[in-house]
């Protein structure tokens, strides 16, 4: 969810329909003979990659197709079927590689998905599979408009018997009871021509930044995010400003069943984030005291412990798709937030088909290396007796 972009006058009814009648025949014009197709595209790919100096490399072809794409063999076909449609090249506006053929689904595929997972230069990547600057450029954003209308499924608030599931892990496996998820933060660090930086966008390590947002489940799938805001803001004012709080505050979702945990204390569906976040009745955030108690630094550890499933699913995210991870050269502030989006969901995606990281993707270090939290005194009373219940009952 990004900040509301002016509406664009739209055409007129007869305007569309002349437009779509144009793209229907154009489409229809030629039929696509299979050898002017790019089909053997991985042969290729792998002929002219398998070896480069200075990158290590599995010598097993499915792990190095999990190495460039970061999705098996199975889910990159599971990608490639969601956006088949869109994709199809067709002549005479059809995508040529340097033999001449039209480039397959799969090798357009291939191509966004590697630059967004190596986060190289158009040129580089453009370079590995045969192919120029720009038809990187515009397979890439073709990709990226695709998905972010295909694949939304992949992305979106879960049913009740599904929150269910997620509470029952979370106290399983962290000891909290009726907890939904964890809450954190990150920083898309760019550049900015002279002419659009601001201090709204100048963050507190005086980067050029845009806020992502993640709320997550056990699995470290994205439950909801938001981005598109400047970095230079507080994490209190994000979450305001996010269709999460808004849905939350009118108890849309994190409204399911309450539980009690003894005689007196009953607490409601809630996600935890850190002390960046105001203390709510649906967000609970550490203790915060220069003295505390066993049982508060008890209930830290536990709530610590959640918080890292957020953590380490940004480091997942960022190390997966090393386009986010990376300096970006004066983006365009629009199309970014889409970049964004698609990424998170091909990060669920990657989880949903049940594939798995190799031990090198993940960043090494903190997802938000040099950002410091920044104490926000903001709390709410029922927060306040929520929090204190779900202390008293790890004592107990």
């Amino acid at each position: 969810m990004a900040p509301v972009k002016k509406k664009k006058k739209q055409p007129d009814k007869a305007n569309k329909l002349a437009k779509k009648s144009k793209k229907d025949k154009r489409i229809n014009a030629v039929p696509l003979d299979p050898e002017a197709i790019d089909c053997d595209w991985w042969d290729t790919f792998w002929q002219r990659n398998s070896s480069l100096s200075g990158v290590s490399i599995p010598l097993d072809e499915d792990d190095a197709f999990k190495h460039f794409f970061r999705a098996s063999k199975t889910t990159f076909s599971y990608i490639c079927s969601l956006v088949r449609e869109d994709l199809i090249s067709r002549p005479p506006s059809g995508l040529i590689n340097i033999e001449g053929r039209l480039l397959s689904v799969e090798k357009q595929v291939a191509i966004a998905l590697r630059r967004l997972a190596s986060g190289e230069s158009q040129v580089s990547v453009g370079a590995a599979f045969g192919v120029g600057q720009s038809t990187v450029s515009q397979v890439t954003w073709r990709f990226i408009e695709a998905l972010e209308e295909r694949a939304k499924h992949h992305l979106r608030w879960p049913d009740s018997d599904r929150i269910e599931e997620i509470k029952s892990k979370f106290e399983e496996l962290y000891g909290l009871p009726n907890c939904c998820g964890a809450i954190d933060t990150t920083h898309i660090i760019m550049t900015l021509p002279a002419v659009q930086a601001s201090d709204d966008w100048c963050d507190q390590e005086k980067n050029y930044s845009m806020f992502l947002q993640g709320v997550f489940d056990h699995e470290m799938r994205f439950l909801n995010m938001v981005t598109g805001w400047p970095g230079g803001m507080t994490v209190s004012k994000l979450l305001k400003f996010s269709g999460f709080f808004k849905l939350c505050e009118t108890g849309q979702i994190l409204d399911g069943n309450a539980k009690t945990l003894f005689e007196g204390a009953e607490i409601r569906e809630y996600v935890v984030g850190g002390c960046s976040y105001p203390l709510l009745p649906w967000l609970i955030t550490p203790h915060d005291s220069d003295d505390p108690s066993d049982s508060m630094m008890a209930f830290n550890d536990r709530h610590d412990k959640v918080r890292s499933v957020a953590a380490t699913a940004f480091a997942q995210l960022k190390g997966s798709w090393r386009i986010l991870s990376k300096v970006m050269w004066r983006p365009d502030r629009r199309k970014l937030p889409s970049i964004i989006l698609v990424c998170c969901l091909l990060h669920n995606i990657i989880i949903d088909c049940g594939d798995y990281l190799r031990d090198n993707v993940p960043l090494s270090g903190h997802h938000d290396s040099g950002y410091a939290d920044r104490y926000c005194k903001q709390t709410e009373p029922l927060g306040g007796d929520i929090r204190g219940y779900l202390t008293e009952y790890l004592v107990r």
